[in-house]
């Protein structure tokens, strides 16, 4: 399939295509008039890759992970090298650091717009466990 196709099929502008070519993170064939040739598998990888890079991590981290992606969703490291463990333990603890902000954030808007709207505040996780901890007392 052309760049086009596999652009329209993934979501994902052509532009980007071919950085995530340009980073090694996927190798499309070439016809014999230099046009670039996609395998349909590689609608996939292209899925995982933003997945991954929605998640947070670096194309750095993502190029050395993705021969260890056999199908979406699926991540297996047959042989994982302690230095690739510690990248992916520092790599969740930032994104645990980012969804705890993201949460605060959340929850700080809500309780805005609650007091503005005059409505009830919103049940929030934190919120939910104040409660929680304030009844059991």
């Amino acid at each position: 399939m052309r760049i086009g196709e596999l652009s329209k099929r993934t979501g994902t502008p052509p532009r980007l295509l071919r950085y995530y070519e340009e980073q090694g993170l996927i190798t499309p064939e070439r016809c014999t008039n230099g046009y670039r040739s996609y395998d349909e598998r590689l609608v996939d990888r292209v899925q995982q890759i933003r997945g991954l890079l929605d998640a947070g991590l670096p194309t750095r981290i993502i190029k050395q992970i993705l021969p260890c992606l056999d199908r979406p969703s699926t991540i297996h490291f047959p042989d994982p090298t302690p230095e690739m463990l510690a990248t992916l333990e520092c790599e969740l603890d930032r994104m645990t650091r980012r969804i705890d902000c993201l949460a605060r954030n959340r929850d700080a808007i809500a309780a805005y717009l609650a007091t503005v709207r005059g409505d009830d505040p919103p049940a929030t996780e934190q919120g939910a466990a104040e409660q929680s901890r304030a009844q059991q007392a």
